[in-house]
C-alpha cells in the first residue's frame, strides 16, 4: 500500500527546504494557508446558495451554448468555419 509515513514526509520538507531556503519558507506556508482558508470559504459559500439558484445560471449557459450551436450550423461536435473560411464563402 503507498502513503506517505513521517519519513517520507520528512524527505519532501528537507527537499523542500534546500530548494527555497529557509528564508521563504514562512511566506510558502502563509500563502498555503490563505489558499486553503480561501478554498474553505469558497465551498462553504457554494454549499450555503439555494438549490434553485445554480440552476437559473445553468439554464442560460445552456441557451447560450445552443445559440451558438445554431449560429456555427448545427450539431455539437461541428467544427466551426474559420474566419478566412467564411470570408471566401461570402464571394
Amino acid at each position: 500500500m503507498m502513503g506517505i509515513g513521517f519519513p517520507e514526509l520528512m524527505i519532501i520538507l528537507v527537499i523542500i527546504m534546500i530548494i527555497f531556503g529557509a528564508g521563504k519558507l514562512p511566506e510558502i506556508g502563509s500563502a498555503f494557508g490563505r489558499s486553503i482558508k480561501n478554498f474553505k470559504s469558497s465551498m462553504k459559500e457554494a454549499e450555503e446558495l439555494p438549490e434553485g439558484k445554480g440552476q437559473g445560471e445553468n439554464q442560460a449557459l445552456k441557451a447560450v451554448a445552443e445559440s451558438s450551436e445554431s449560429a456555427q450550423g448545427g450539431a455539437p461536435g461541428k467544427e466551426a468555419e474559420t474566419p478566412a473560411a467564411h470570408a471566401e464563402n461570402k464571394k
